[in-house]
């Protein structure tokens, strides 16, 4: 049965957090990826698309990062990860920021 991943409440999104988690090259990268995509995707989609060369660790490390920012939405269904960006949360906290940021690459 698919469960969502813990995430923190739009009320508590961290300005500072958000933006440490998309200064990292890598989870630009990834979150530009998402970004592009207006569905739910599998995390393993993406990083084939952005090919950024880098290990399952590192990969998994960038994406707890990016959900516990309250960037992305995962929900776990077995093995398989479905993320999505949290757009509308972001814009409801930070209207604007997610397509400054990552709308121009």
């Amino acid at each position: 049965m698919p469960r969502t991943l813990p995430e923190p409440s739009v009320d508590s999104f961290d300005l500072t957090v958000i933006l440490s988690a998309l200064a990292d090259p890598g989870r630009r990268a990834l979150m530009t990826a998402l970004f592009r995509s207006s569905e739910p995707v599998d995390c393993a989609v993406i990083v084939e698309e952005a090919d950024l060369g880098l290990s399952n660790p590192t990969i998994s490390h960038h994406y707890r990062i990016l959900r516990e920012a309250g960037l992305i939405r995962s929900v776990a269904d077995g093995r398989k990860r479905i993320v999505r960006v949290r757009r509308e949360d972001m814009e409801t906290r930070f209207p604007g920021l997610l397509q400054a940021v990552l709308g121009g690459h």
